[in-house]
């Protein structure tokens, strides 16, 4: 497998990924990083999640992941910076985390592959393009995922 092959699983993981969050999240592609021999793709959300949808959030994603065969390396359960870190059985490493003011992140690492020229992603981000390193805090709002009111428990079955 070269760069270009592994930044299209990259993608395609990141894809899927984007596809299982339901509501549909807003999101941008973000820097690709390539170095001697693998790279990072990212995406950044720009729908704000919410401090008390994060958890939901995230619980959606790491089913996905779950269901996908990743296998989970781990939960940061911080209150600010939530974090699930997973790896494919292929050795992509994915993850997801909560930063400043609800944004989410996305990133996928390759494993080492064979070195090769990447093209940028094909896919079409659902958000604004904005130019490399100028990509703004989360500036969609969500009726679900930006709610503030804490989602209502879940009644007993009699």
């Amino acid at each position: 497998m070269n760069m270009q092959e592994a930044a299209d699983r990259a993608d395609a993981m990141l894809d899927a990924t984007m596809k299982s969050v339901a509501p549909e999240i807003v999101w941008v592609h973000d820097t690709t990083t390539a170095r001697s021999c693998d790279l990072s793709r990212r995406r950044t959300v720009m729908t704000l999640i919410s401090e008390q949808r994060r958890g939901n959030f995230l619980g959606v994603v790491q089913r996905h992941w779950e269901e996908s065969d990743y296998r989970i390396k781990s939960v940061r359960p911080d209150k600010e910076m939530p974090a699930i870190y997973a790896v494919s059985s292929d050795g992509f490493q994915i993850r997801v985390l909560i930063g400043h003011k609800g944004q989410a992140f996305f990133e996928v690492v390759t494993p080492c592959v064979e070195k090769s020229e990447v093209a940028e992603p094909t896919s079409k981000p659902n958000g604004p393009t904005y130019p490399l390193g100028q990509i703004p805090t989360p500036n969609v709002r969500s009726d679900f995922w930006s709610a503030t009111a804490p989602l209502p428990s879940p009644t007993p079955s009699s």
